[in-house]
This record gives structure tokens, sequence and C-alpha cells, in this order.
């Protein structure tokens, strides 16, 4: 006569025990969001029109925070990095004028260069720089002396700092006006439009996934 085999009962997990897993699970993918936005990569909305016609008021951006060297959580410390920002890259970076604000901004000159502006035309180390995408609209000319938008002065670029300007340059408060920005307060480099919507209702299909340069 054939024994019969004692199988134990699947074990039921108490509902404690499912909660746990559920709190677990959640801290930990808190802690990786925490860890992502951080180090890696974060995400900003476009509050205003500076940037226009590359960045639009709705679209919602990636920033590669790594490219320009990681920077040690919830401190201002760096590690060495292996780039630096270039000529045209669009950057996040801390406002100089307002330490609570962050701005995005295109990078026209570098430490060592020499940037003017005359009558609407930007002049790199004594050549016109000309940026695909950026734009004078306008065809008010406002002399320097009473604004620096249009007509601005030979200005060196000191070692260490940039000069940035908004792609929609009769309507950007920048590097005319306030001045350099340091390296160190570059948070990082904008490289993705993920979604984009004028409203709830109005998305932007063309603009989701569109790479920015």
């Amino acid at each position: 006569m054939a024994q019969s085999l004692n199988v134990p009962e699947p074990v039921k997990k108490s509902q404690r025990t499912i909660f746990q897993e559920y709190s677990e699970a959640l801290v930990v993918a808190i802690i990786l969001a925490i860890i992502i936005r951080a180090i890696f990569i974060q995400a900003f909305k476009i509050p205003s029109g500076s940037m226009e016609p590359t960045l639009l008021i709705g679209d919602h951006i990636l920033v590669n925070k790594l490219v320009y060297g990681v920077r040690i959580p919830f401190t201002n410390t760096r590690f060495p990095n292996l780039f630096e920002p270039e000529k045209s890259d669009v950057i996040v970076f801390v406002y100089p004028e307002d330490r609570t604000k962050d701005f995005i901004k295109r990078v026209v000159a570098v430490g060592g260069d020499t940037i003017e502006i005359k009558n609407k035309k930007v002049f790199i180390n004594g050549n016109e720089s000309i940026t695909p995408g950026a734009r004078f609209n306008s065809n008010v000319i406002m002399p320097g002396d009473l604004n620096p938008r249009d007509n601005m002065q030979p200005a060196k670029v000191p070692g260490g700092f940039l000069f940035v300007m908004g792609d929609n340059r009769d309507f950007s408060h920048d590097s005319r006006f306030w001045g350099f920005v340091p390296l160190e307060d570059v948070k990082g480099k904008a490289f993705l439009i993920y979604y984009s919507a004028q409203d709830m209702a109005k998305i932007r299909w063309d603009r989701i996934f569109k790479l920015i340069h």
C-alpha cells in the first residue's frame, strides 16, 4: 500500500508582511529616484519664452547632470569633470542674482573669449557668431549706453566662467545684463524634450522626444 505524502499547504502571507514588502519597495524606489535626480538626470519645465524657438513655454525637458562632472548630492562639491560646457551647449545653472532659482540659456562664449555685440550681431574674438535657432526679432536697435541688449562693448570672459544668452535674444534676461556664470554653478546640459503642451488639451506631439541642440 503506497504511503501518502504530507504536502504542506502554501504559506499565506499576513497582511502585515505584504504591507512591509510594498513599503520597502516604495522606500527603495524613492531612494533611487532621489539618487538619479541628484546625480544623473533631472527634469525641468520651461516657464518662459526666453529660449524660443528652441524651447517653448510648456516644454518638459531632461538635463544630463553627469556630463560636466558628478556633484556630491546636497553639496556644491563636484568631482573632477571630463568635459566642460562648450559654445552652443544649452545649460541649466544657478541664477547669479537669485541662487534659489535655476535658469536655462545657451553658452555663447567660454573662458578666454572676447564677446562683443554690434547692432544685434554677436562677435566672438572678432568674428561674427551665428547660432542656428538663436535670433533677434525686433527691428528696434537699442543703443549700448541705455541697454546692452543690442549693443555691448567688448568683454573678455574670465577663466572658469561662461557668457550665456537666450535664443530669443530680444526677450532674454542673460549675461548681457547680469554678467558671467561660474562653471561651478552649472547643473547640467539639456538634451531632450520628453513632453510638451500649451495646456492639458493642446499636447505638442511633434516635440515629444525631440533632442535639444
